[in-house]
């Protein structure tokens, strides 16, 4: 269990990271989001001990983490880093090494983790001789090799197709239902929103959100109603609370609303004549909430 409490770093008088508190049980994932500058990287530099906090605590399993405990995090930071001479398997072995693993331990784990990414090269080739993608795809692997019980990901998916983003998803959860603590920040809300179980977002420094994914989401109302009807959008516009509608190119019409009482109105007003097709009222995906909460803060 990793625990993070009341943590500041200053950087003479700009604070990076103020008063910022979470806890990540074994076997579950925390998102951290936020804008650029929000304080996300230098928070997990703080973690890893890159840097030193002014104040607050981190905790791993009720003890300050121990040059032992390091051996059993991986990090993958924003600006990815390999040596482009050498073969990824001695990439591997190195990085491996770094973290008290022998060659002897990772060299049956190598074939697997390259076919569970679809790696496209053999453990000899050079990594200079392989795509920027399949490149990245090797930092990630030299990331969770060796079965880190902490997992630190600066922007993942950063660079990856649909196809490799989902692999990499697919290698998170895995890691996950081992029982792995994984942190992760990320800017594509859809990442978040779908395999995190706990969000943090911070804005030039300090927690605007902390909470389980959809308590978040509940707590703003379910003002999103997506149905699919032959009604035009001036009628719905014309009821009170509601405040837009959009007709999309597939035909789901997409209401918001001011009050989430409306809903049953607009639920009687489309089903006077019987069955329709799709009905569905949910709270603001993550996008929008961070999108709300990104245009507060500027405001």
């Amino acid at each position: 269990m990793l625990e993070v409490s009341h943590l500041v770093k200053k950087f003479g008088n700009y604070t990076a990271v103020s008063d910022v508190s979470f806890t990540i049980m074994p076997g579950k994932i925390l998102g951290l989001i936020g804008q650029n500058g929000a304080g996300k990287t230098t928070t997990f530099r703080l973690i890893l001990n890159f840097l030193t906090a002014d104040s607050g605590k981190i905790l791993w399993n009720g003890h300050p983490l121990t040059k032992k405990d390091y051996d059993i995090i991986g990090y993958l930071p924003e600006e990815r880093g390999l040596y482009p001479k050498i073969s990824i398997e001695d990439q591997l072995y190195y990085f491996a090494a770094l973290r008290g693993k022998s060659k002897k331990e990772i060299s049956p784990k190598i074939d697997f983790w390259l076919d569970r990414f679809a790696v496209k090269g053999k453990r000899t080739d050079k990594v200079k001789s392989l795509s920027k993608g399949n490149q990245q795809k090797v930092q990630l692997i030299a990331t969770l090799i060796h079965e880190p019980q902490l997992i630190i990901l600066d922007e993942p998916f950063s660079g990856l197709d649909p196809v490799n983003a989902e692999l990499l998803k697919q290698g998170i959860l895995d890691l996950k239902e081992k029982g792995s603590c994984v942190i992760f920040s990320s800017h594509n809300m859809d990442n978040v929103e779908k395999i995190c179980d706990h969000l943090v977002m911070l804005s030039n420094g300090e927690m605007v959100l902390n909470g389980q994914v959809q308590a978040i989401r509940e707590s703003f109302g379910r003002t999103k109603v997506y149905l699919e009807t032959p009604i035009t959008n001036e009628v719905f516009l014309e009821m009170a609370d509601v405040s837009q509608v959009t007709k999309r190119e597939d035909g789901v019409t997409e209401i918001t609303l001011e009050d989430p009482n409306v809903g049953r109105e607009i639920f009687d007003k489309v089903t006077i004549d019987g069955y329709i097709t799709m009905f569905n009222q949910q709270p603001p995906t993550l996008e929008e909430i961070f999108k709300m909460k990104a245009g507060e803060i500027r405001e």
